[in-house]
């Protein structure tokens, strides 16, 4: 019996193949049964809301009737003013989506179970990118169905068909997910939830500052350029508004939206490149 049942294994699993779309499923389910998976979204739906119906609610309170294209900028600032916020807990999240497996050791099943790791880090990045961008979107429209009719009782009247509006308050989500992307390989580089944490709020938080006070200090305008291609900075270009008007003249390096898109996509695949190769060379 033991020897049938043994010779038979192989022909019942014979008809099982390791897709990608089961590797998808796989990474769903784990995205979803972590803690820190759900905290971290749950924060984001709660900035990203609560900072909507409280701007929405105090400005221009008492003012007068703004211009529309005025009105437009308002409501674009008023819904995209979190982003700063989730973007880093976006960025830890990112993390540790990948170093939590290395920490508990369960790396090695998942690696197991693909080989080659190339597809199944492709579905992880997949799964964190595809949640982050739909639980960013629905967040950031409901603190804009709020805030819209609370601004326009301070006499903000702005218009939503515009693309001037809808393409930032869009392109805010896009950041957040690329952001959580960026952080991904990052972690998967240096396999460590506490160095990648360190190393994305890093780049996010201390370098551009550090760039800022350099460029302050010597003069130095190449500086500015420098600084205008780190993440938050290029990816500040997919949620800022564009007025009607013409715009003001910059000294250096401009980006526009599709540009800081470019540029952080960019970043992401280069550093998400490195992060598989490395992974595919190393033991575990």
């Amino acid at each position: 019996m033991t020897t049938q049942h043994a010779m038979a294994t192989p022909d019942t699993m014979s008809g099982v193949r390791l897709s990608f779309p089961r590797l998808v499923r796989s990474e769903w389910i784990k995205l979803r049964s972590i803690r820190s998976t759900v905290w971290c979204f749950a924060i984001l739906v709660a900035l990203t809301v609560a900072m909507a119906v409280l701007l929405g609610t105090l400005v221009n309170q008492g003012g007068q009737a703004m211009p529309t294209d005025a009105a437009n900028g308002t409501l674009v600032s008023v819904n995209t003013a979190s982003v700063s916020f989730t973007a880093l807990v976006v960025g830890v999240l990112g993390v540790l989506i990948i170093t939590g497996e290395y920490g508990t050791g369960q790396v090695r099943s998942t690696f197991t179970a693909d080989p080659g790791r190339t597809g199944v880090l492709l579905a992880k990045a997949v799964v964190l990118a595809v949640s982050t961008f739909v639980v960013s979107a629905v967040s950031t429209w409901i603190g804009v169905l709020i805030s819209t009719p609370l601004q326009a009782g301070n006499g903000v009247e702005a218009d939503l068909g515009d693309p001037s509006v809808f393409m930032p308050i869009l392109g805010s989500s896009v950041y957040v997910t690329l952001l959580a992307l960026l952080a991904f390989g990052i972690g998967l580089l240096v396999r460590s939830s506490a160095g990648g944490i360190a190393i994305t709020l890093g780049i996010l938080l201390v370098l551009p500052i550090i760039l800022s006070l350099l460029s302050s200090l010597i003069d130095a305008q190449w500086i500015l350029d420098v600084a205008r291609f780190l993440p938050s900075d290029a990816g500040a270009q997919l949620y800022a508004y564009s007025s009607s008007g013409p715009a003001p003249d910059q000294p250096g390096v401009v980006l526009n939206g599709w540009g800081g898109f470019g540029v952080l996509l960019a970043e992401v695949v280069v550093v998400g490149g490195a992060a598989i190769a490395a992974a595919r060379t190393r033991d575990v």
